[in-house]
């Protein structure tokens, strides 16, 4: 069992990580609800079902130990951050007129999924293939989404300047 969850934690640590670091905002929060995660993942393994994806189970597990700890303690709120570079065409609308803080605002008002693929997409730099994943979808529908949640934030951003 030891040998199984060194492979496990190590083909999945990054990522989860990085899915954490997409939700929390937070470089320390994220390594911690990381560390978390993986020790109930080794205290459940014998639950998981072979038939489901074994990331997303793990990312489950994840979203639900920070939602724990973010109502339970209220220090896990996210910070404001810049885009990242790969998407240049939200960053452009930034850089003219809008600041984060506008852009995060009119993310914040997004409906499900298009909220969580933005999130994932933009801060945590997950592929279409793990956001795909997650959700239990094809890479088509991540990219989809993430499209028509760029749609939308574009349009909020519009709708404030009037």
């Amino acid at each position: 069992m030891d040998e199984e969850m060194a492979i496990i934690y190590a083909k999945y640590y990054q990522s989860v990580y990085r899915y954490l670091l997409s939700i929390s905002k937070n470089k320390d929060i994220a390594e911690d609800i990381t560390a978390e995660t993986f020790l109930k993942v080794l205290k459940n393994i014998n639950k998981y079902n072979p038939k489901y994806n074994m990331f997303t189970w793990i990312c489950n597990i994840a979203k639900n130990t920070y939602y724990t700890e973010y109502k339970k303690n209220k220090r896990y709120t996210p910070l404001e951050e810049d885009f990242k570079d790969n998407e240049k065409d939200i960053i452009n609308k930034m850089i003219e007129s809008e600041t984060n803080r506008e852009i995060l605002k009119v993310v914040h008002t997004l409906e499900e999924p298009y909220k969580e693929v933005f999130t994932l997409r933009v801060y945590g730099n997950l592929s279409f293939l793990d956001i795909a994943s997650i959700f239990n979808k094809t890479e088509s529908w991540a990219r989809v989404t993430f499209y028509r949640s760029k749609i939308k934030i574009k349009d909020g951003l519009n709708e404030k300047e009037l």
